[in-house]
């Protein structure tokens, strides 16, 4: 089958879980605000799997949200979980619903492995990458106990990246552990 250039492609899926999944998140008290706890988690991430650029993203009905983020130029020293006069963080901790692959992944409910995002027709016109330069991406879905997918836990480089297998079970043991955190955290371990 030949791939119809003319041929409009639906870039974000439709996300049927999306009510529910902010009235979960909002019950957790998550993903409304930055966390030292995530950010130290993506850069945890970031070393695994040696990509410059990691996120715990919890995404709602209009827009995806970082709650934990790791950039190469990240401080470490939690100065950019401030928020500006207005209230709201930083705007680089928020991406429009439509870029970026995330919702692919929580709607998939299913790892998803770019190793070269322009190798995908479906994902090389995501405004990602002529916006920001993504060329590759790692990422899971992060589904708790109740069967709901939170969001994702994931990598990006601007490189095309052979994540492979090891990649794979790499980024679906981390959206494991996270998982559990949340869990404890909402049992009040945490």
């Amino acid at each position: 089958m030949m791939y119809d250039s003319t041929a409009p492609l639906l870039l974000t899926p439709v996300d049927a879980e999306a009510p529910s999944r902010v009235r979960r998140l909002r019950r957790l008290g998550i993903g409304l605000r930055p966390e030292l706890a995530f950010d130290a988690f993506a850069d945890r991430l970031a070393e695994v799997t040696g990509a410059p650029y990691s996120m715990v993203n919890f995404i709602d009905e209009n827009r995806q949200f970082f709650a934990g983020l790791h950039t190469p130029d990240h401080t470490g020293d939690g100065s950019e979980l401030t928020s500006t006069a207005a209230g709201e963080y930083a705007p680089f901790r928020y991406m429009a619903r439509d870029h970026g692959y995330c919702p692919h992944v929580i709607v998939r409910r299913k790892a998803l492995v770019l190793e070269d995002v322009c190798d995908y027709p479906r994902f090389a016109g995501n405004p990602v990458v002529d916006e920001i330069g993504i060329r590759s991406y790692l990422g899971a879905p992060l589904i708790d106990r109740t069967g709901i997918a939170l969001g994702t836990v994931c990598v990006v480089d601007v490189e095309p990246r052979p994540w492979g297998r090891a990649g794979l079970e790499t980024i679906k043991a981390m959206a494991a552990e996270l998982i559990q955190q949340i869990h404890r955290r909402e049992d009040g371990g945490i």
